[in-house]
């Protein structure tokens, strides 16, 4: 049982896209200054979901998990070239009391390399290397938007790799990009687009964007009808914006997407100046060649939101919704409380919490105070995949109780052991 935060009430002007605003409206996020927000108990189960999928996909590729400081020295990002005499207005700095400059990471190929160097000259036997870690990245947005799409600080799963040669790194990307593409898949999320990218600051000679399609998208995306070539505008050189870069085809589509991941083959650009080496078979000392590669933790969350709910409801892919199943217990003092309904509901939800996949992922919602239909208006609104309800027909012989599928919007009414196998069946239809 959890208590439920209650939602917020804002501005218009406030409000710049439809997730930013059923998600505040419901009590998901709250605002704490410009482009930060806190992120609440319903959200942050969400997270936590997309974490434990993320991790599970990094497992499957050989990589392994690692904390780097959020704080990385300003000499570091100096000899990377990436902090040159011009100040680049999205780094955050700050200064220590001994005058050195820090950068709060927006990203960590600095910080990784260092580290790298700091064990080198490794043995090719140990290569390649893979480390990724989860955690808080920072960015001096000009003009945070549409809630935690586009934010100063944000979570960020960042994946860092490291082989012997361009051919052996190349192989790498592209098994990474699968397994990107395989973990979209597996959320629900099938209508992503993956895009040639513009390397920009991050640099390296290939990059790949994941974008999921929205009309709020920051980025415009060129896809060529005739061969389905898709690239970022931003990655297309003005001179060659009217035809496809693959074909040649001038038969192109533009839409808008937002970026949930990206992908970059960095080649020597950060091992070579920060001496991070390995040693190969016949003695020679030369830099590894690195990838990196990001999935935006919390900006993903959001933009499922944006592309899959309504004006009025949110919805979710099933995996990352904060619960499962909610359960709707008859208000305090009703017929249907004293003739036995919330005592049914509550057992129903002891037995549902059992079930495989559903451990700690149904809840009850005993704020009995309300009716039961402002609490199944609101259940439908934060887009719990099955939402049980314990009403007027719990007197029955035998009682029945209300199903409602809020995926299709359809409803049953069904005894409690036919409840249990319809949600047992509709798990396992997809798993």
């Amino acid at each position: 049982m959890v208590i439920i935060p209650k939602g917020a009430v804002i501005k218009k002007a406030e409000v710049s896209s439809r997730s930013h605003r059923l998600m505040t409206e419901l009590g998901l996020i709250k605002p704490a200054t410009n482009g930060t927000f806190y992120l609440l108990p319903l959200v942050q189960r969400s997270v936590d979901k997309l974490v434990a999928i993320v991790e599970a996909h990094m497992r499957e590729i050989d990589a392994q998990r690692l904390t780097l400081p959020i704080l990385t020295s300003g000499e570091l990002w100096k000899k990377s070239g990436r902090l040159g005499s011009a100040p680049n207005r999205e780094i955050m700095t700050t200064v220590d009391r001994h005058e050195n400059l820090q950068i709060l990471s927006p990203t960590n190929e600095e910080s990784i390399t260092s580290l790298m160097a700091s064990l080198s000259p490794i043995s090719y036997k140990q290569l390649p290397l893979r480390f990724y870690q989860i955690g808080t990245k920072f960015r001096d947005e000009m003009k945070p938007r549409f809630g935690l799409i586009r934010t100063k600080e944000f979570i960020m799963k960042d994946l860092y790799t490291f082989d012997g040669n361009e051919t052996n790194a190349l192989d790498t990307y592209h098994e990474i990009c699968g397994a990107y593409e395989k973990m979209l898949r597996f959320i629900g999320l099938t209508t992503f687009a993956k895009v040639e990218g513009d390397a920009g600051l991050m640099g390296g000679n290939l990059s790949h964007e994941y974008h999921l399609p929205a009309a709020v998208g920051d980025d415009t995306l060129v896809t060529c009808e005739k061969c389905g070539h898709a690239a970022n505008l931003e990655a297309i050189p003005e001179a060659k914006r009217k035809n496809c870069g693959k074909c040649g085809s001038d038969s192109l589509k533009i839409s808008e997407g937002i970026e949930v991941a990206h992908t970059f083959l960095l080649g020597d650009k950060y091992s070579k100046p920060l001496k991070a080496t390995y040693l190969q078979e016949h003695g020679l000392t030369v830099p590894v060649v690195m990838g990196c590669f990001g999935v935006g933790i919390t900006r993903l969350v959001a933009a499922a939101i944006e592309v899959l709910s309504t004006d009025t409801d949110i919805r979710w892919p099933r995996k990352l919704a904060p619960f499962t199943v909610c359960l709707i217990p008859p208000k305090a003092g009703s017929k249907e409380e004293k003739s036995g309904g919330t005592a049914l509901a509550e057992d129903l939800y002891r037995q549902l919490s059992q079930l495989p996949g559903l451990e700690d992922d149904a809840v009850l919602d005993d704020r009995n105070h309300l009716t039961i239909g402002k609490r199944l208006l609101l259940a439908k609104r934060m887009g719990y995949p099955f939402v049980i309800v314990a009403g007027s027909r719990v007197a029955d012989t035998p009682p029945l109780l209300e199903l409602h599928l809020v995926e299709s919007g359809k409803s049953l009414e069904l005894q409690p052991s036919d409840i249990i196998s319809e949600i047992r069946k509709h798990l396992n239809e997809e798993n």
